[in-house]
């Protein structure tokens, strides 16, 4: 597939220079084109929805432009709920597929005029009980093991996600004694999934699913479209998908005797490889089997190498035709946080600046201040000018929610002093 990105090392480099580093910049024409083409991919449906996952990157600047587009938003907190009204999302444009909240955090979505997923049989029961006429969608654990790895692996027997589909006889029940309107069937099998026949499986599991309902508007069938993060890495192909998908999803349609809406809910496959992180070299230091390269970040800002063991394409944007060599590059953390063993990258000195591709989808999201450390800035690159979207924190940040209580213990160091027991 083209490349589409719109920027070069020179544009990174002054973007470093002028906000500073670490920073994070997305570029919005891939995103565009990535949403196009996924669009394009089943222009054969009558109706898509595409409902971006929020959780890849909530940026307030990132939800509007989808919503631009055309997009729906998929939500999994009552906060990306609000983020996504505050971005302009009509109410019926969000979807609310959370796991493991309460029953309460579902009513208040619900109280805002979103779509409501619900995935375990006890809140399904509650709330049906409770608000049989507001529609509900059932997300189903199909059983399948698909996915890059286990921890986004999250529709297999064992996921702690979904209604599995051998509890469909007791769903039923409970739809049938509460009188509540289900509207949606939803399934999500993971991350990452390379095999499409393996997500066609799944659909016909989701397609079985569907016929117990008689008043459905849509089918869910989630996401996890693989995108390349090397060099000769694999990708889903979504081409190939829409066609076997949307040829079987019409023939359902007319099976079920009406119209439904194909909706998906992409994240990673929409600003994955939008996203580029700029760190600076610190440090280049040679032992005696391992010359490392420190920069000024750690996995407080992109924990992905060392939560999933993603594979991130470096490149040194300030020496981009140097001589390669092999190089670890790790953080400043006071623990063990590597990006890369023995990464082929042009020659690095102190002061170079390091560029992470595919750093736009589950990277600023999962950031924290873990050794008290700033979370960085984000920038938008649109239209072949910079876009401060996210100031770098400060100290003030750090601090300006806790209390001080100081003077509990100025007291008893007081007494102390005196010699009062």
């Amino acid at each position: 597939m083209p490349n589409y990105e719109t920027m070069n090392n020179a544009d990174l480099l002054k973007i470093a220079k002028t906000y500073g580093d670490p920073v994070y910049v997305y570029d919005s024409e891939k995103i565009i084109f990535q949403f196009n083409r996924l669009t394009n991919a089943f222009s054969d449906v009558k109706r898509l929805k595409l409902n971006y996952a929020a959780k890849a990157l909530n940026n307030i600047a990132i939800l509007k432009l989808m919503n631009s587009l055309g997009s729906g938003l998929d939500t999994v907190s009552i906060q990306e709920v609000q983020l996504g009204l505050l971005a302009g999302f009509k109410p019926q444009g969000i979807i609310f597929t959370p796991n493991g909240v309460s029953l309460e955090e579902i009513e208040e979505a619900a109280a805002l005029g979103v779509r409501i997923n619900i995935d375990n049989l006890s809140i399904l029961e509650q709330f049906g009980s409770k608000h049989p006429k507001i529609p509900v969608c059932i997300r189903i654990n199909p059983h399948v093991m698909a996915g890059g790895n286990s921890k986004i692996s999250v529709g297999h027997i064992d996921s702690k996600f979904g209604i599995s589909i051998h509890q469909i006889p007791h769903l039923l029940r409970i739809v049938e004694l509460t009188k509540m309107n289900i509207n949606g069937i939803h399934m999500h099998t993971g991350s990452d999934i390379l095999d499409i026949d393996v997500f066609i499986y799944a659909s016909e599991i989701l397609f079985e699913t569907a016929k117990n309902f008689k008043n459905l508007d849509f089918i869910d069938f989630g996401s996890g479209f693989k995108v390349p993060y090397k060099e000769g890495d694999i990708e889903t192909n979504v081409e190939e998908l829409g066609k076997k998908l949307s040829t079987r999803f019409n023939e359902f349609c007319t099976e079920y005797g009406r119209e439904l809406t194909l909706a998906f809910e992409p994240g990673k496959f929409l600003v994955s490889e939008a996203g580029f992180f700029l760190a600076k070299v610190n440090v280049v230091k040679q032992t005696t089997s391992t010359v490392f390269a420190g920069i000024d970040s750690g996995f407080n800002h992109l924990i992905r190498p060392m939560f999933y063991g993603a594979i991130h394409r470096i490149i040194n944007i300030s020496n981009p035709d140097g001589r390669e060599r092999y190089y670890s590059v790790v953080g400043y953390i006071c623990e063990t946080d590597t990006f890369a063993n023995n990464h082929r990258i042009n020659e690095i000195s102190e002061g170079d600046i390091l560029c992470f591709k595919n750093a736009g989808a589950y990277c600023y999201t999962m950031a924290s201040n873990y050794n008290s450390r700033f979370r960085p800035p984000e920038v938008l690159w649109h239209k072949g000018k910079a876009h401060l979207i996210r100031e770098r924190e400060s100290f003030d940040d750090l601090v300006k929610n806790q209390v001080d209580v100081g003077e509990l213990f100025a007291k008893k160091s007081e007494k102390a002093h005196m010699g009062v027991k």
